[in-house]
């Protein structure tokens, strides 16, 4: 029986920052050498990406540094005079008051089961986004306290055991295929693509909705008479 669901929240809940990515990539296109503005965005991510996968355990670095770290690297890659601190406080700007997608309160407030957010964001970043948007929901654990981004296991293995569930009593419930859906995989969990955008449905993924009140819809979380989950 499901007694939570585990719902990642940036490209789930509230929407990406692809504006905000695309708004620092020209800034620095227009100051650097780069062929094509695409080829910082994706050196940039490469560098992000990378550094998340090594940054787990004793080495864990939070998301606030690592963004800097990257912009560093990506601003001096391709020779721009831009700033990476003043860049980087624009992601920060957004991840604390992102726009979120309409139907997400809504689905906070009809979930039958408790909703534990789980999340690569740092915990006051979010803490903060959740404050802005008034949503509560039963808990959160980010990469920050589990010291372990999402596609690792760990992050989703430190929340069943913070809140002392099992894997197949929990769904997760997030955007990406890689981090959401094969990181869940990974920890022995079952999860739900949330695909908002009709993208095309890549093997292994087993579960799709457009919309989180779709998810309101599946049996999985048809839950008679829900347990309440004891305060951790």
């Amino acid at each position: 029986m499901i007694k939570a669901v585990f719902l990642d929240f940036y490209g789930t809940v509230v929407h990406e920052d692809n504006e905000i990515v695309k708004e620092i990539t020209q800034r620095i296109f227009i100051t650097g050498n780069a062929e094509k503005q695409s080829d910082i965005s994706f050196y940039w991510w490469s560098c992000f990406q990378s550094s998340c996968k090594e940054s787990k355990g004793e080495s864990f670095i939070n998301q606030r540094e690592l963004e800097l770290i990257s912009l560093q690297n990506t601003i001096r890659y391709f020779s721009s005079t831009e700033d990476a601190s003043e860049l980087s406080m624009l992601m920060f700007e957004f991840w604390m008051k992102p726009t979120i997608f309409e139907d997400s309160k809504m689905f906070f407030k009809l979930c039958p089961v408790p909703i534990i957010i789980v999340s690569n964001i740092d915990t006051d970043d979010i803490i903060e986004a959740l404050t802005y948007h008034g949503l509560q929901p039963y808990g959160v654990v980010t990469s920050e306290e589990a010291r372990a981004y999402k596609p690792q296991a760990g992050i989703f293995k430190y929340a069943l055991t913070k809140y002392d569930l099992k894997a197949d009593e929990v769904v997760h419930i997030g955007d990406s295929v890689t981090s959401d859906v094969l990181g869940a995989k990974a920890a022995g969990i079952d999860s739900i693509w949330a695909n908002r955008f009709g993208k095309p449905v890549p093997d292994g993924v087993n579960t799709v909705v457009a919309s989180l009140l779709d998810v309101l819809e599946l049996k999985c979380i048809q839950v008679t008479n829900p347990q309440p989950l004891d305060t951790p």
